[in-house]
């Protein structure tokens, strides 16, 4: 029972951020459950419960949709658009609107332990991802780009990112360390959030997390997510185009 309460749970959740307003009765309907069911999803279920809303004539919303783009996920970003707007912003003017960003939704900007330079290293290993990406002919441009991703609105839904890059099958959430050597804590860190990011994003896209590590070179392997038997991949600044072609596989086309 608690597996087809979570799958009802989610279905709810997905359709509601996939309309424009929709009601309890449409919500039953579309989906084959008991207008009981519906009901016990909307007030039961934490994603909804925090990143949905009903208007005055109970329609409900999502504050996050599940469509390209993803519109919401600016309002939980530092700084959130489209690879060619990324590629094509001067340096300055992308790190100013990060920090206008991030202060609007309540990132710590405490620079003692180098935020700034290390919001400057995601930058530049960003742009050569991008950059190699552009010479292999992938079509990236048009991919949605957010930096300091917060989700936090509320007591229940807790949703971290360095950075997320949204293509249009899969969605990968960037964990970046200044270091050279993989830690476990950091591998968990750096997985934690894939099962809430899929319920957000919708199961149109598949989920993967990465460690990013931006003081290694030539780096690209696999480490074991502590207490699983699953592994999330490992790459050093410059090899990280080989995180991104082992989910699209453009270098076999």
């Amino acid at each position: 029972m608690p597996g087809r309460y979570a799958d009802m749970d989610r279905a709810v959740y997905s359709l509601i951020c996939s309309r424009d307003g929709i009601t309890a009765r449409e919500i039953a309907h579309e989906l084959g459950l008991t207008r009981k069911e519906v009901n016990q999803c909307l007030y039961r279920y934490p994603f909804i419960h925090d990143l949905c809303y009903h208007d005055d004539e109970y329609r409900w919303h999502g504050l996050i949709r599940q469509a390209v783009p993803h519109e919401g996920l600016r309002d939980y970003s530092g700084w959130y658009g489209y690879v060619s707007e990324f590629m094509s912003q001067d340096e300055q003017i992308w790190l100013s609107e990060l920090e206008q960003g991030c202060a609007a939704i309540g990132r710590n900007l405490n620079d003692t332990r180098g935020l700034i330079h290390s919001f400057l290293d995601c930058r530049e290993t960003m742009r050569g991802l991008f950059g190699d990406l552009r010479v292999y002919g992938v079509a990236c441009d048009g991919w949605e780009l957010a930096f300091e991703l917060r989700i936090k609105r509320a007591r229940w839904v807790r949703i971290y990112a360095d950075v997320l890059v949204v293509t249009p099958t899969h969605a990968f959430s960037l964990e970046f360390k200044m270091k050279d050597q993989t830690e476990e804590d950091e591998v968990s860190q750096a997985a934690k959030y894939v099962p809430y990011l899929e319920v957000v994003l919708g199961p149109k896209v598949d989920v993967v997390a990465a460690l990013v590590l931006t003081r290694a070179r030539d780096l690209f392997c696999h480490a074991q997510i502590p207490g699983t038997t699953a592994e999330l991949p490992v790459a050093s600044a410059d090899m990280l185009f080989n995180v991104f072609d082992e989910y699209l596989g453009f270098l076999a086309e």
